[in-house]
């Protein structure tokens, strides 16, 4: 059975370089690299040292608080360096592919018969647990609590997102199998949110409650959709999975190989044809963006979507968690009496000197320019009409830059993650990190309460 989640409030910032539905496959890496600072909280604990013969799948760290929360790599190779940074922290594990890839053998599982803790213990033993994140903080789940329910996203309204409907297509076993193991380590449902007017490839899937989804972006953000179905409450948990997550996860349980196979969307003004490509994660950004070509060399490149993704220099690496590259102008030229003028070539939710609400569906070019600088908070009241949840913005965002923990619990912040308000920083004319202050404030409430 379908319900219907219909967002209203939000902003759909619709940008030029929208990928082509052509997949090719990408260049392959000499080198691949995971970053332990894409598992926000976790210590790691080396496990393959420099010089170490590691199979795909085979981990290269684990948690320092679980031991049997593993990391895997994503090839086979040689791992050559680990880069360690300030008072040695390590910043990525580096891993020279082999030319023929093998993968360590987990074995073939058969789901129905599985029960919810093997089904646990194997994907910790398999490093596929990392994928699992959860809610409240915004972490990589507690294996030891069980949530109340599980919530999928597939339904992309990021600018330039990849086509979830699109790369997901002909992957139905694997979504099944992964759904229905997931179903397994919870006594709620298994809720997938999917466009209202689309044919996704879970339509039919079993064990799973499908939810249509409309309206303007954030209304594919996971944090949205669990407000409008099964809002989170103090001690309560939910456990949050990317779709093309749950194929990796699909794969291994029906194969026993972790494959890290990921179709990713090549987007942005600056690439020449933006389009998808298969390839792996940790996988060298050049490999992608150069082979098909830029416009400029003074670009930036975002390994995610241009709200929330990471700026990766041309020889940085894609993010476990990241299904897209994008590649924008860098925007370090300033405009003469910018403030003092009609503006037609940018998006703006105000209507002061801006026209961008005459053209709903223009497609803009659009740099890295925040077009002012810091400065405190001003009260417009704007943040309320991009932020769907039923939750105060402008408020909490101030109870985290104080530290209040009461004020933060009570407006409502077990609900949310920093992706919730990348719009309302896209929008903010005080230029305050919001997305850096909701992650200081999970933070702190995780250190401070648990």
């Amino acid at each position: 059975m379908s319900k219907d989640i219909r967002i209203r409030k939000g902003l759909d910032i619709k940008l030029v370089g929208e990928a082509e539905k052509v997949t090719s496959e990408a260049t392959k890496s000499n080198v691949y690299a995971i970053k332990p600072d894409d598992f926000h909280g976790i210590v790691p604990k080396v496990i393959a040292k420099q010089g170490t013969e590691v199979k795909a799948g085979e981990p290269l760290f684990h948690s320092k608080t679980n031991e049997n929360m593993l990391f895997p790599s994503p090839v086979s190779g040689e791992v050559v360096e680990i880069v360690r940074g300030a008072k040695r922290k390590i910043l990525t594990f580096k891993i020279l592919a082999d030319k023929e890839q093998q993968f360590a053998d987990y074995g073939a599982k058969d789901v129905k018969s599985m029960s919810g803790e093997d089904i646990k213990s194997h994907l910790l033993a398999s490093g596929c647990w990392p994928f699992i994140k959860q809610r409240p903080y915004d972490v990589i789940a507690n294996p030891e609590v069980a949530p109340k329910a599980i919530f999928i996203s597939a339904y992309a309204t990021a600018p330039l997102a990849a086509d979830l409907e699109y790369v997901l297509t002909g992957k139905e076993k694997e979504l099944q199998a992964a759904v229905t193991a997931l179903s397994k380590l919870t006594e709620g449902d298994v809720h997938v949110s999917i466009g209202k007017n689309g044919s996704s490839p879970f339509t039919g899937l079993d064990h799973i409650t499908i939810h249509n989804v409309s309206g303007p972006h954030p209304a594919g953000n996971v944090g949205v959709q669990i407000a409008k179905v099964d809002p989170i409450n103090k001690g309560e948990v939910v456990w949050v999975v990317n779709p093309q997550d749950l194929v990796i996860i699909g794969e291994l349980l029906l194969t026993g190989k972790f494959n890290a196979e990921r179709i990713i969307a090549l987007a942005g003004s600056s690439v020449k044809s933006p389009k998808y490509f298969k390839t792996k994660i940790g996988a060298e950004v050049s490999s992608v963006v150069y082979d098909s070509g830029v416009n400029d060399n003074n670009i930036r490149v975002i390994s995610g979507n241009v709200l929330t993704g990471d700026n990766v220099k041309p020889d940085g690496h894609l993010g476990f968690y990241h299904d897209m590259i994008t590649v924008i102008p860098e925007g370090n030229d300033y405009e003469f009496f910018g403030w003092n003028k009609p503006i037609f070539n940018k998006i703006s939710p105000s209507r002061a000197l801006t026209f961008s609400w005459l053209f709903p569906n223009k497609k803009y070019d659009l740099n890295t320019n925040t077009n002012g600088e810091h400065r405190a908070f001003v009260v417009t009241g704007n943040y309320e009409n991009v932020f769907p949840m039923d939750i105060y913005p402008l408020q909490i965002l101030k109870a985290c830059a104080v530290n209040d923990l009461d004020a933060m619990e009570q407006l409502g912040m077990y609900e949310v993650a920093p992706e919730d308000f990348a719009l309302t920083e896209f929008i903010c004319v005080s230029k305050q990190p919001h997305q850096q202050i909701i992650r200081e404030g999970l933070d702190l409430m995780l250190k401070e309460i648990g």
